[in-house]
């Protein structure tokens, strides 16, 4: 999804109300409740929290020019790579072994046998429409996130069925520290 993402795809962006903030912040506070006590922290009441429109329905939230959240359409918040990283225990997560790494990097779908190889590992209370952090075996940090397509239990079952709708940020990523940000300035220069 982000892997051509420019400031060209960026249709506009709007300083949101307070009460559509307060709306953002308890949606967020619903789907990750362990980011709760953070809050006040990533979405400051008194910083204007903006909102990019972007192409594909994508909505980026974004605080001191900082893309912190997004979704597709009217769907959950997802954190970006760069939060998931400093918060890593915010979303449920599963491992994809060493030969899937490359293939996910590129955008492609997980596959059911990624997740049950000896290199592979699933949460089990994953629920069908889940946000998930996409790990890597051997490797500490997230490297996309993306929708569950199938209950843990049900991959388990499964050997060669598509898993996931993967939402790839890694380019995202990428596109934020070697771009001015939103406004012309580059958060990443600190």
């Amino acid at each position: 999804m982000f892997k051509k993402f420019t400031l060209e795809d960026i249709s506009a962006q709007n300083q949101v109300k307070a009460s559509v903030q307060r709306k953002i912040r308890q949606s967020i506070v619903d789907e990750y409740p362990s980011l709760e006590p953070l809050m006040d922290d990533l979405l400051p009441k008194k910083s204007p929290l903006i909102v990019a429109k972007c192409q594909n329905h994508l909505n980026l939230v974004s605080v001191n020019n900082v893309p912190l959240f997004f979704n597709i359409r009217d769907g959950p918040y997802m954190p970006t790579l760069r939060l998931l990283h400093q918060y890593p225990n915010i979303m449920k997560k599963l491992q994809v072994d060493r030969g899937a790494v490359k293939f996910v990097l590129s955008g492609a779908n997980i596959m059911c046998p990624g997740l049950t190889s000896p290199g592979g590992a699933l949460d089990d209370e994953v629920e069908e429409e889940t946000p998930v952090a996409i790990m890597a075996e051997g490797k500490q940090h997230a490297l996309a996130i993306g929708f569950t397509k199938m209950s843990a239990k049900n991959i388990l079952q499964t050997v060669e069925k598509e898993m996931k709708k993967l939402i790839h940020q890694g380019y995202l990523r990428q596109f934020i520290q070697n771009q001015p940000a939103l406004n012309g300035t580059n958060p990443v220069e600190e």
